[in-house]
């Protein structure tokens, strides 16, 4: 799995003109599913998110977790995030799972990070979205659960 992490202000995700998720301070999610990614992919990443040290204390250093500040999630699908571009001027995704195998593991990711108590909210898995966001820093990482 790989996932395009964001700290953010405020975030929303519109898909034919209706807000279908929103949150306020933490984090944005672009999630992406490979082929032979598992669940323990998913409890990795999951883990890793909720309590990586990326939010500022009060001496302005990167010291606190999601679960310190009490922030939230926004979870998109991104299954481009697995496209080759190497080659020609198209984007290959051959690497990128099988939706029914993605959407699987996209909606597990999200249920981990609620068990581990963070309000999580989500886009529409495989739909047209408009992502909007107002990122914080900025701060954007990539996480991967293999390498």
């Amino acid at each position: 799995m790989r996932v395009v992490l964001q700290r953010s202000k405020a975030a929303k995700v519109v898909v034919a003109d209706q807000i279908i998720g929103q949150i306020d301070s933490g984090l944005v999610l672009l999630v992406g599913v490979t082929h032979g990614d598992t669940i323990d992919d998913v409890a990795y990443l999951a883990e890793k998110i909720v309590n990586l040290r990326i939010f500022e204390d009060e001496n302005e250093k990167m010291n606190h977790s999601l679960l310190d500040v009490g922030g939230s999630i926004l979870s998109v699908s991104q299954f481009t995030l697995y496209g080759d571009c190497r080659k020609g001027r198209r984007p290959n995704f051959m690497d990128a799972a099988r939706p029914e195998e993605a959407n699987e593991l996209y909606e597990a990711f999200n249920e981990e990070l609620r068990k581990r108590g963070v309000h999580t909210e989500t886009g529409q898995f495989g739909a047209m979205m408009d992502v909007q966001l107002t990122n914080d820093g900025p701060v954007t990482l990539i996480l991967e659960s293999k390498k």
